[in-house]
């Protein structure tokens, strides 16, 4: 870290990234004493311009962000850091800084995450007659939809169009995913132990 390249204010910009879901969450600043301690304390420590002091995210709020990685760009004049949030990100209560859209669209990489957001809230609700519900009370039930389910992606790609294809993997990953939660698992987990393997 050594070789950031500071503005002339002494900040340089951090793009704040959840480390579970790739979602972005926040963009904000941080000096040379901000990235310093987020280093030591493990906790995204920033620089607040509007307030002109540093700033400990989730100080107040205990909504802090627990540094899982620190990146620099390739001129030095931007950081990445990629962290494990413990509530919403922005000062409004959402989830993400950037939940207003100047042009309406969906990013594929967002479709998982949702899910599982919608998972958890079935959890705890329990809406009446959800499918979901269903899926994450029944664990066998689940597991034979996900065995279903990879059949039907099997055949498709063997013997189906594109769309089918998709059509069926996506009913792939919501069971998938649906299983995985009624154990108190998540995609992430899943993820982090392929990050292992390619090592």
């Amino acid at each position: 870290m050594s070789e950031i390249a500071y503005d002339d204010r002494g900040l340089v910009p951090v793009v704040v990234q959840d480390e579970a879901s790739g979602e972005v969450l926040m963009l904000a600043y941080a000096n040379a004493e901000a990235v310093a301690l987020t280093l030591s304390s493990g906790e995204l420590h920033l620089w607040s311009r509007s307030r002109e002091e540093l700033w400990h995210k989730g100080a107040t709020s205990g909504n802090t962000q627990k540094l899982i990685a620190l990146r620099l760009d390739c001129d030095c004049d931007a950081l990445l850091a990629i962290v494990t949030p413990a509530g919403p990100a922005c000062h409004t209560g959402e989830r993400s800084c950037f939940f207003e859209s100047a042009v309406e669209a969906d990013a594929a990489h967002e479709a998982l995450p949702a899910i599982e957001r919608v998972l958890v809230d079935r959890a705890v609700n329990k809406p009446e007659g959800s499918y979901s519900v269903q899926l994450l009370g029944d664990p066998e039930f689940s597991a034979a939809k996900v065995r279903e389910e990879a059949e039907e992606v099997g055949r498709a790609v063997l013997e189906e169009s594109d769309q089918r294809v998709d059509e069926e993997a996506a009913d792939l990953l919501y069971h998938l995913t649906a299983l995985l939660h009624s154990r108190g698992h998540t995609l992430a987990d899943a993820q982090r132990v392929l990050l292992q393997r390619r090592r």
